[in-house]
């Protein structure tokens, strides 16, 4: 069960400058749209690069952080992109391991 705190803090670098951001519900709730995904699915499916990579970018836009208008574009400019932290109510592969 995903619950409502479900945050993951993100180290991103656009070749700029690492930064971090952390994801909200407002992100997960847009994650789970685009990908018609659940959130409470995480564990057994698993999380990609796409999947980070779309939730720095809706993050990164929440934190007023410029982001090219693209979603690819973003993840082109990507030179960096790890989990730094995660919220226990997140079962990502790598918590259950």
């Amino acid at each position: 069960k995903a619950g409502g705190r479900m945050q993951l803090t993100l180290k991103v670098n656009q070749g700029e400058g690492e930064y971090e951001v952390t994801t909200n519900l407002y992100v997960i709730v847009a994650w789970e749209r685009r990908f018609k995904r659940k959130a409470s699915n995480i564990a057994d499916a698993g999380i990609g690069i796409e999947d980070l990579a779309f939730m720095a970018y809706e993050a990164s836009k929440i934190a007023g952080i410029v982001i090219p208008g693209e979603l690819d574009t973003f993840i082109k400019r990507l030179t960096v992109l790890e989990v730094v932290d995660q919220d226990d109510a997140l079962p990502t592969k790598a918590a259950t391991d």
